[in-house]
């Protein structure tokens, strides 16, 4: 009885020693989430902005702004970063600035024109000066 259950543990043993710890972690493939940080910022948005908005109606059609630097008040930066489970990171960013509290110009990656074909620019574009019209006359 004694030798049946030793041979089957010096079986045992020599089959789990042929199998190696990496093709064990090979075949595993833990799900990774989707991690999403900062201002979501899309075309659309960005076309609700018109030149001469106060601050008051930039916050209301984009948003919070990420940073507020207290060296560039008259600055504001939408930072949105996606890095999917698997593949490369993404990273968008839009910045708006003011002249005596009214909005001046924006700059960023998100390509001027059709609401419906928001584009992330290319890497090597990173500063892109965004088109706004002039808000209208009241």
């Amino acid at each position: 009885m004694r030798l049946v259950t030793l041979l089957a543990a010096v079986a045992a043993f020599g089959l789990l020693a042929g199998c190696s710890i990496s093709s064990f972690t090979d075949q595993i493939n833990p799900y990774r989430i989707d991690v999403r940080q900062g201002n979501y910022v899309d075309q659309e948005m960005v076309a609700r902005l018109k030149k001469g908005m106060t601050r008051e109606q930039v916050r209301f059609a984009l948003g919070t702004p990420l940073i507020v630097d207290a060296f560039h008040p008259d600055r504001w930066d939408y930072v949105y970063r996606f890095q999917p489970g698997r593949g490369e990171p993404q990273q968008r960013t839009l910045s708006v600035f003011f002249v005596s509290d009214r909005l001046d110009r924006v700059e960023g990656d998100i390509e001027p024109g059709d609401p419906q074909a928001a584009t992330v620019a290319p890497q090597t574009e990173r500063s892109r000066v965004v088109e706004i019209a002039p808000a209208a006359k009241d």
